[in-house]
């Protein structure tokens, strides 16, 4: 018998489509929801091919009441929710803040109408470090703790940290209808977790990051230039106090944040805390011109790139203080940027296309064969 039975909006995205094969891997059972406005149902063909099971899925949109209610009511052992589905370019926020404020924080109200009228009580939401602003505002903030005041400087992050306090007073509210009713209270719990720069792929080789159109994250850029799609990387900023003048993030691999997820989801079943928020990251600040020689280092070359100004909204350091997520869900990362740069290239060198095409058939073999 499986150990829950768990929604995952967003699930065919990167981060998402790792988070579900992880909790394949440990006898949840996984529903997807996600309108592939941004990912594809090949990563669920993936997913099989790597751990023999294939999550349900529904094509819905996060802002379609209707249409996810049908889920909840056709799945009615549903008894948690990992929430991804999002718009998520900061500089494309910028400029259209509206469309991003109608599906972040409207299709997350309409997830919890939903969670709400099907009595789910679990919510793991993917929050982001972007909800800090820049934290070296405030003295002493750096790594950042998640006392640190919450100020984001751009739209995308203005609506992780209004969805936060949505969720904050959804579960607040019910916990306490339930106390007046006599009903048991402890069971709505929300997890949000706010997490660093996600970074990697599949050690496998055949499941990674497959962005439509222009990746905005660091990594998934230089894998582009690394294979000839790109001719060079764009370095916002080397005017920076830092070490060496470019911008410092912590970056955590794509398969310690999914362990992270199954970590929190475990936590608010078994631990019934109300509503928690834990950053998860690595603790160790890298600046940009660091992680191009990291990953330049496991292509074998060098890798073009220039210096132009600075982006709106950017800001020095996002280094995560994780040690609330170490004691309290006992998880902690075990990959490296190391581990990280090496993956990323598996995936991108062998996958140019993306989930646009066929894995290479040596991969596939090797996964075959390692299940034997």
């Amino acid at each position: 018998m499986a150990v829950g039975t768990v929604l995952i909006t967003g699930g065919t995205g990167y981060i998402g489509s790792f988070t579900s094969l992880a909790l394949l891997e440990h006898g949840y059972e996984v529903i997807v929801v996600d309108s592939l406005y941004n990912s594809s149902e090949v990563s669920l063909d993936r997913i099989e091919l790597l751990c023999g099971k294939r999550p349900s899925f529904y094509k819905v949109d996060i802002t379609d009441e209707e249409a996810l209610d049908k889920v909840f009511a056709a799945n009615p052992n549903i008894d948690s929710v990992i929430h991804f589905a999002a718009l998520k370019a900061v500089g494309e926020s910028g400029e259209i803040p509206l469309e991003y404020y109608r599906v972040n924080v409207g299709g997350t109200i309409t997830l919890l109408r939903c969670m709400a009228k099907h009595d789910v009580p679990n919510i793991v939401f993917s929050s982001s470090a972007t909800v800090y602003g820049d934290a070296t505002r405030v003295p002493n903030m750096i790594p950042i703790p998640e006392h640190c005041p919450i100020g984001p400087t751009n739209p995308y992050g203005r609506t992780k940290s209004t969805i936060e306090l949505v969720i904050t007073d959804h579960i607040d509210a019910q916990r306490n209808n339930a106390k007046k009713a006599g009903k048991p209270y402890e069971k709505w719990n929300g997890a949000l977790l706010r997490y660093f720069n996600p970074a990697g792929s599949h050690p496998s080789g055949i499941m990674g990051e497959d962005p439509l159109g222009v990746p905005f994250n660091l990594l998934p850029l230089l894998g582009k230039v690394a294979t000839g799609q790109r001719d060079k990387l764009l370095v916002f900023g080397d005017d920076y106090p830092s070490r060496d003048g470019t911008a410092i993030r912590d970056y955590i691999h794509v398969v310690d944040l999914a362990k992270g997820h199954l970590a929190a989801l475990n936590h608010l079943r078994e631990a019934n805390p109300g509503v928690r928020a834990w950053n998860l990251g690595s603790g160790r600040g890298c600046t940009v011109f660091e992680m191009i020689k990291a990953f330049s280092n496991v292509v074998g070359r060098d890798l073009a790139y220039e210096v132009v100004p600075r982006r709106a909204g950017d800001v020095l350091d996002l280094t995560a203080n994780p040690s609330r997520a170490n004691e309290e869900l006992k998880w902690k990362t075990e990959l490296t940027l190391e581990d990280a740069c090496e993956d990323l290239w598996r995936w991108v060198s062998n996958n140019p296309q993306g989930y646009r095409q066929d894995p290479p058939e040596e991969l596939v073999k090797a996964i075959k064969e390692g299940k034997k």
